[in-house]
């Protein structure tokens, strides 16, 4: 099967959605869309991503994103790779989870992504699960159409702040309701299978991206990976944190404090999406899963100690990622 021709570049918005391998259920339980919303959850912060809107079917979902920086792939194959880890490990399942890679669409402006909004949202409806979207737990649909208090990692502004009116919830609500009559014209503005916007839109697109293979149309990108050096990263972390990494790295054992900042470089390789746990582990004499508790220490503890998330955070805004 022949790879999807993917443009990546900054501030792009994306239609982005993935089934399951043959058709497959993806989620078998709640729990299973509680993990996957997790995992969501760090692409904001992770990989810069914004998060417009989603809906999690029984077989496939829908996202709408907004990539700062151009990397969907990167940042999706990410996603798909862990949460097909964790959804075997929880339900001693085996194999491919998903049917190939994503699907992703170019969306062209915030208005098209209202209207595509509309669409994803009524997913539910078309398929006959419920009667009202509002009682489809498993979108964004609520967090849009009522006042309820949407997720950090959820941006909803570029979608309302299109509506007027003195209650733009309300609005958007009314809008989905009624989008039944429109849904086919969502097709009509769909440009070779991937771009959605008006014609000019898409053949400004193909000016700017003609499909080379080496990727020359896309040189912030190939910059991005070029200039990226872990070992000087880490070095220049490590002076910042008074931290002796190489003792660290040679030593069995290291103390408390020293096992602190080794965990958050750790954690700020790992954030800088670049990386796989074992080749973040390899800096460090770590495993696969001693690199995955790390971060997990280091999550809960941003979580719930403001002095170290305050220390973590300042060191991050020293570099670039």
């Amino acid at each position: 099967m022949a790879r999807q021709w993917r443009i990546e570049y900054p501030n792009a918005l994306y239609h982005v959605m993935s089934r399951g391998n043959g058709g497959q259920d993806i989620f078998f339980s709640d729990n299973d869309r509680k993990l996957f919303l997790s995992i969501v959850e760090e692409l904001p912060e992770r990989y810069n991503i914004q998060i417009h809107a989603y809906v999690l079917m029984d077989n496939h979902y829908h996202l709408l994103v907004k990539t700062v920086e151009p990397n969907l792939s990167r940042a999706m194959q990410w996603f798909g790779t862990t949460y097909t880890r964790k959804f075997n490990l929880a339900n001693q399942f085996g194999g491919h989870l998903f049917q190939g890679r994503f699907k992703s669409i170019i969306v062209q402006n915030d208005a098209y992504l209202l209207r595509l909004s509309c669409y994803i949202h009524r997913n539910p409806l078309r398929a006959g699960i419920i009667e009202r979207l509002v009682d489809y737990s498993w979108s964004s649909y609520r967090y849009y159409a009522y006042k309820k208090e949407s997720p950090d990692w959820l941006t909803t502004d570029s979608i309302l702040s299109q509506l007027s009116g003195d209650d733009r919830h309300r609005a958007y609500r009314t809008k989905t309701q009624n989008y039944s009559d429109e849904q086919n014209s969502i097709w009509e503005d769909i440009k070779h299978g991937l771009i959605y916007g008006s014609q000019k839109f898409a053949d400004d697109i193909k000016k700017r991206f003609p499909g080379d293979k080496k990727n020359d149309a896309l040189p912030q990108y190939n910059s991005l990976l070029r200039t990226f050096d872990p070992e000087l990263l880490l070095d220049k972390a490590s002076k910042h944190l008074g931290f002796d990494i190489n003792a660290a790295r040679n030593g069995k054992k290291i103390g408390p404090e020293d096992k602190a900042n080794r965990d958050m470089l750790v954690y700020l390789l790992w954030q800088a999406g670049r990386l796989s746990n074992n080749a973040i582990g390899e800096y460090f004499g770590l495993t696969y899963s001693s690199v995955s508790r790390c971060v997990k220490v280091i999550t809960d503890r941003l979580s719930s100690d403001r002095d170290f998330k305050d220390r973590y955070y300042w060191l991050k805004s020293q570099f670039k990622l």
